[in-house]
C-alpha cells in the first residue's frame, strides 16, 4: 500500500539527497544516480521543486541543484505538496446527489485518516528524518556521511 505517489517519494528522495550536499550544487543525473530515480522522472519532479521554491537551479558552468530551504524549516508536508498534494475527500466520490457535501460514515472516516497523516507530515520536519537513529540508511539512499561540522564562536 501506498500513502504518498512516486512523484512525492522521489521528491523526498532529492531533498533529502540534497540536504547532504549543502554546499554544493548536484546535477540532475547526479541526483537521480544517488537517490536510485528514473532520470527523465527526477528531472520533471526536480522541475515542481524549483517552480515551489524547495531548489534552486543554475545553469551553466558551476551550476546545478541545490536546497533553497533549511531543512529544519522544511516539513516532509511542505515538500510533498509542491509535488503531489494529497488527496482529501470533499464530496461523495460515488457522486451521490442525496449525500452532497456531507460525507458518509466510511468516506468521513478515511477523510479523517488521510487528515491524520497530513498532520504527521506538517509535524515531520525533513532534518529530524536524517537525525534518527537506525541501522537502514535513510529512505534507501546510499548518502554520503560528513564529519559533524564544528560551530563558530560567537564573538
Amino acid at each position: 500500500m501506498k500513502v504518498i505517489s512516486d512523484t512525492a517519494e522521489y521528491a523526498l528522495r532529492a531533498v533529502v539527497w540534497l540536504v547532504q550536499t549543502p554546499d554544493e550544487s548536484q546535477t540532475t543525473r547526479q541526483i537521480s544516480e544517488g537517490t536510485r530515480t528514473p532520470l527523465d522522472y527526477q528531472s520533471k519532479v526536480l522541475q515542481l521543486l524549483a517552480k515551489s521554491g524547495i531548489t534552486k537551479s543554475q545553469r551553466g558552468t558551476g551550476g546545478g541543484i541545490r536546497l533553497n530551504v533549511p531543512p529544519e524549516g522544511l516539513t516532509v508536508l511542505d515538500v510533498i505538496n509542491a509535488v503531489d498534494p494529497i488527496q482529501r475527500i470533499h464530496s461523495c466520490p460515488l457522486g451521490l446527489k442525496e449525500h452532497g457535501n456531507c460525507l458518509c460514515p466510511m468516506h468521513s472516516g478515511l477523510n479523517d485518516a488521510v487528515k491524520t497523516v497530513e498532520s504527521a507530515f506538517a509535524n515531520t520536519l525533513v532534518a529530524d528524518l536524517l537525525k534518527t537513529q537506525s541501522k537502514s540508511i535513510p529512505l534507501g539512499i546510499d548518502l554520503p556521511r560528513r564529519p559533524p561540522q564544528k560551530r563558530k564562536a560567537s564573538t
